[in-house]
């Protein structure tokens, strides 16, 4: 099967439950935290506001307290599983996607340690002491963390701290719970993970694959090695393995995959074109998830939206599909303050669409959102 790549970005924006899908079984729609980060098998989440609101964008009705008490409830938790990054996965699978995917970061790291006279011996113990520190206090705050490796005579100055607690969660010893506040806390991961998945290689391959194709597709393996960092031959393993429960399509010459029920249900009632606005967070799998953005975003707006190539996204406004502009919200004393900053021509009506698109956010963070526009 050959597909437009409007169609293509269609497809993608119901994968990403970004978007519904005529005639799609609406039973499968997650409907709660742990199942729309199941959904994804992982979900970007190194900035805890803007993980906040990726689930809350996808699940309408949902506010900032209703999501906190979600994680507090450990229906996912958040840990590095792949890249070196920080993702919220489901608590069963944490430990079987740090022992696959996330330990590959670990060579990487290498030379970085050195620079910072970091050894493994010292990582080791640090491991040790933070998980008998977690063990008698249950969670302790990124602070209480540091401090308990200073009084054991363990450095945790410039980046080092980062890179041991970093190196505790890759080991399968802690991860991250909800912030208390604005600081970050950490605790077992035992605890918040008692009764972990143990798959086979392959069937945790096959997993992962189908859960990143149903949840980013149609998309190509080369965005599925990108996204996992696992390599090449595993990443076609992984798709090897998934069988039936995906399907190959073709995009602009490029074999791509996805899940087959969603190119029925497209088939028998395309989307409806037009007008569809969302506001994203910066780091949401709608960009990170993907090596080759190019559906979603023109090669002009790249710099709008990763200056200086620094890793740090701006948050999104995106009208079918397409990046057409940027926010970044201040908050004031009685609103939050949305400076918008259009990428492409907007007219009147384009403006007020765009502004009544950022109610869902209000209603979200529970306070009024006031637009400012650049």
């Amino acid at each position: 099967m050959d597909l437009a790549p409007a169609d293509a970005l269609a497809l993608r924006m119901t994968s990403l439950l970004l978007r519904e899908q005529p005639g799609l079984d609406v039973a499968g729609r997650p409907g709660d935290v742990a199942g729309v980060v199941r959904w994804f098998g992982a979900m970007q989440a190194q900035d805890a506001a803007s993980a906040m609101w990726s689930l809350g964008v996808r699940l309408p009705g949902f506010t900032s307290a209703d999501v906190h008490a979600a994680l507090e409830r450990r229906e996912a938790v958040r840990t590095w599983p792949m890249r070196g990054t920080v993702h919220l996965v489901p608590p069963r699978d944490a430990r079987w996607m740090l022992e696959v995917m996330g330990t590959r970061a670990l060579a990487s790291a290498a030379a970085r340690w050195a620079s910072l006279g970091l050894s493994e011996q010292v990582a080791d113990r640090a491991v040790e002491v933070l998980g008998d520190a977690l063990a008698r206090a249950g969670r302790l705050t990124r602070r209480q963390c540091l401090a308990v490796l200073t009084d054991a005579g363990i450095g945790t100055t410039g980046q080092s701290g980062y890179h041991l607690l970093w190196y505790a969660s890759l080991r399968g010893v802690t991860c991250i719970a909800p912030n208390i506040g604005t600081e970050q806390t950490f605790v077992l991961l035992d605890d918040w993970a008692p009764k972990p998945h143990r798959p086979s290689r392959e069937e945790a391959l096959a997993t992962i694959a189908l859960r990143y194709f149903r949840s980013h597709g149609p998309t190509s393996r080369q965005d599925f090695a990108g996204w996992t960092g696992l390599t090449a031959a595993d990443a076609k393993r992984g798709i090897t393995a998934a069988g039936g429960d995906l399907v190959t399509v073709q995009v602009e010459g490029r074999d791509t995959y996805v899940d087959p029920a969603l190119v029925e249900a497209y088939r028998a009632a395309p989307s409806a074109a037009g007008e569809h606005v969302l506001v994203l967070p910066g780091f949401d799998e709608y960009l990170l998830g993907f090596k080759d953005r190019s559906l979603m975003l023109a090669a002009e707006h790249k710099q709008a939206i990763i200056p200086g190539g620094n890793g740090v996204f701006q948050a999104t406004i995106v009208r079918d599909g397409r990046v057409i502009g940027t926010w970044k919200r201040t908050a004031a004393q009685d609103r939050t303050v949305v400076q918008v900053r259009p990428l492409v021509p907007l007219g009147a009506a384009d403006r007020a669409r765009i502004e009544d698109a950022f109610a869902p956010y209000e209603h979200f963070i529970g306070r009024p959102v006031q637009a400012r526009w650049s």
